[in-house]
C-alpha cells in the first residue's frame, strides 16, 4: 500500500552559489554529519549536497507535510549502503509524521532513487506500508 509518492530536482549550481555565499552555516541547517562526511569526500561536494537536498525535498513531499508540521531538514539523513543503494533515516519529527502514517499492524518501507547529471540532481522517494512480519519472519 502506497503511503506517498515524492520528487524533487535540485540545480547543483544553486548549491553551489549558495556554498559560497553562506558556507558552514548553510551546511550546519540542512545536513547530518554524515552527509556532511560523504559529500567531503567527493570531488565535487555540491552535487552531492544537491543529491541530499533532493532527497530530502522528495521525502518531505512524500510524508505530506514538506518542512512543516514539525519535519526538518535534518530530521531526514541520506546514507548508501555498502553497495551503493540509497537508503534514507527519519528521526524527531519525521519519524513521528511517519508513525502517524503508518496504519497499524503494518510497517513503512522508504525507497528512494537518485540520479545526478551535472547541473541538475533529482530525488524520487516512495513510502509504502507492509504487512509487519510475524514470528520467525512470518505473516501475521
Amino acid at each position: 500500500m502506497i503511503i506517498g509518492i515524492g520528487t524533487d530536482l535540485c540545480d547543483i549550481r544553486r548549491i553551489e552559489k549558495v556554498l559560497k555565499r553562506y558556507g558552514d552555516r548553510f551546511i550546519a541547517r540542512i545536513y547530518t554529519e554524515n552527509e556532511r562526511a560523504k559529500a567531503a569526500e567527493r570531488i565535487n561536494p555540491a552535487a552531492a549536497y544537491a543529491l541530499s537536498y533532493a532527497a530530502k525535498e522528495a521525502c518531505s513531499k512524500a510524508l505530506g507535510t514538506g518542512f512543516r508540521q514539525g519535519v526538518y531538514w535534518r530530521d531526514i539523513g541520506v546514507g548508501n549502503h555498502a553497495s551503493g543503494k540509497p537508503f534514507l533515516t527519519l528521526s524527531r519529527g519525521a519519524e513521528k509524521r511517519l508513525a502517524a502514517l503508518t496504519p497499524d499492524g503494518m510497517q513503512a518501507q522508504i525507497d528512494i532513487t537518485l540520479s545526478d547529471e551535472y547541473p541538475m540532481a533529482q530525488a524520487v522517494v516512495l513510502i509504502s506500508a507492509c504487512v509487519s512480519p510475524g514470528p520467525k519472519g512470518e505473516a501475521p
